[in-house]
């Protein structure tokens, strides 16, 4: 890096508050074909609303989380310069491990927004699965990260189900304030479209204001 270069150039181009979400997505064998490729035009459809939103644009930051196995598919960034990774579908489904990972990301990425002089929004964390994490998997010690940061209002963590997804675990995960939500089908582009639109809300209003009323969900429901 050259000498009076800053370390994190986006903050000098983009002084905009950052409203950061992380996208936590269960790739696993068991999302091979429709389920994968309806994910994938999901995040497409995620990526659009925003754009045409020119405040969210500039504002919403995303990271994208993907398990089976842990990988950061992409670090935090703003929607105007995210470009939608193909994502493909294999292996186990290491839940615990990744959820520990996405709240050790945006606790980092926090430290860095203070120590540039950014100030931030509450993030959100976007789980979705179709299954039940590995045997050995430590969801239990990440449900009590999960629910102890919620209630501290670090973050809103939100549960997705896809058809087949253990949703007994997924209650034990999810805060109790916001139970887990079964999607309706595959209707991924639905969900993101209602993320847009929530992102969107969130990020126009003031930062470190009261929650935000957010749209009706029409793609998933509470299961009994």
């Amino acid at each position: 890096m050259a000498v009076g270069q800053p370390e994190f150039p986006e903050f000098v181009n983009n002084p905009e508050p950052r409203c950061p979400v992380i996208l936590l997505l269960d790739t696993s064998g068991s999302m091979k074909g429709k389920p994968i490729e309806e994910l994938n035009k999901g995040i497409e459809v995620f990526k659009r609303e925003i754009q045409q939103d020119p405040i969210a644009a500039l504002r919403v930051e995303v990271a994208i989380i993907t398990f089976g196995p842990v990988h950061l598919a992409q670090d935090f960034i703003t929607i105007d310069d995210f470009i939608s990774p193909v994502l493909t579908a294999n292996n186990t489904t290491p839940m615990g491990e990744a959820i520990e990972y996405a709240m050790n990301l945006l606790e980092d990425r926090k430290e860095t927004y203070r120590n540039n002089g950014m100030q931030y929004y509450q993030p959100w964390v976007f789980l979705i699965t179709d299954g039940a994490p590995d045997l050995d998997s430590p969801w239990q010690r990440a449900s009590q990260l999960v629910r102890r940061s919620d209630s501290e209002k670090k973050l809103s963590f939100f549960t997705v189900g896809v058809e087949g997804a253990d949703m007994n675990i997924l209650k034990q995960i999810a805060p109790p304030i916001r139970p887990p939500l079964m999607l309706k089908g595959l209707d991924f582009q639905s969900m993101f479209v209602w993320l847009s639109q929530s992102m969107t809300r969130v990020s126009s209003g003031k930062v470190g204001g009261g929650m935000t009323d957010l749209p009706p969900v029409g793609w998933g429901q509470i299961s009994s």
